[in-house]
């Protein structure tokens, strides 16, 4: 389940070119730190083009206007984690894919800390601008998600425990190491959370959440 994002002004049927790609890249980039900095309403597009290196009027080449580049950045984030869940199947093992999807989920909170920042902000101010995200077809999205789980538990793979709770831990914990990090090194005197925190944290969460489903984590 993907958010639609309107179209720029750039022809989307060319092949993007090595220049384009890189201001692409510049450009969400700048607008992830201003967005977390600062919030939708808080962030100019002026400041996001100096903070690229790019003319005003090259960014509005790529991104008509702020609505536009701010529901692209919330697409880029709800992409890469739902990439991870699409294709999630009555075959697979419970254990492994529940470790697999906490590890990939870690490592998005890691490496794109700031993207899930603004997704938080915009769920904790009503999300309005997600409005059309949570359709139909996102909770037919979301059953289906549900459904595999409940497959498990009724084969007797996993525990009993309410899938949609399940889903929302998975959501909140994995995610609470980008969106709390700042919090995270204060209580425990870190300066940063590296990449051996991370996967530190992926690992408790693994053994925690797989054992409260009546999983053994894989070795």
């Amino acid at each position: 389940m993907t958010l639609e994002v309107p179209a720029h002004s750039a022809s989307a049927t060319k092949p993007a070119s090595r220049i384009r790609q890189k201001n692409e890249e510049a450009i969400m980039k700048a607008a992830e730190d201003e967005f977390a900095r600062h919030g939708f309403k808080g962030t100019s597009m002026n400041t996001i083009a100096q903070n690229a290196g790019l003319p005003k009027a090259n960014l509005h080449y790529y991104f008509t206007n702020k609505l536009g580049l701010y529901i692209a950045v919330l697409s880029n984030i709800i992409q890469l984690w739902d990439s991870t869940f699409n294709h999630l199947k009555v075959e697979d093992d419970p254990a492994q894919a529940l470790a697999h999807y906490i590890r990939a989920k870690m490592e998005f909170s890691r490496r794109q800390p700031q993207a899930s920042r603004i997704f938080a902000m915009e769920i904790i101010s009503g999300g309005e601008c997600l409005n059309e995200y949570f359709s139909q077809d996102y909770r037919q999205w979301f059953q289906g998600r549900a459904g595999v789980f409940q497959a498990w538990i009724d084969a007797g793979k996993m525990d009993p425990v309410d899938p949609v709770h399940l889903i929302f831990l998975l959501w909140g914990s994995t995610q609470h190491y980008a969106d709390f990090a700042t919090q995270i090194c204060q209580v425990t005197g870190r300066t940063r959370l590296t990449k051996q925190d991370m996967e530190e944290a992926g690992n408790n969460l693994i053994r925690i959440i797989l054992k409260g489903c009546g999983l053994t984590p894989p070795v």
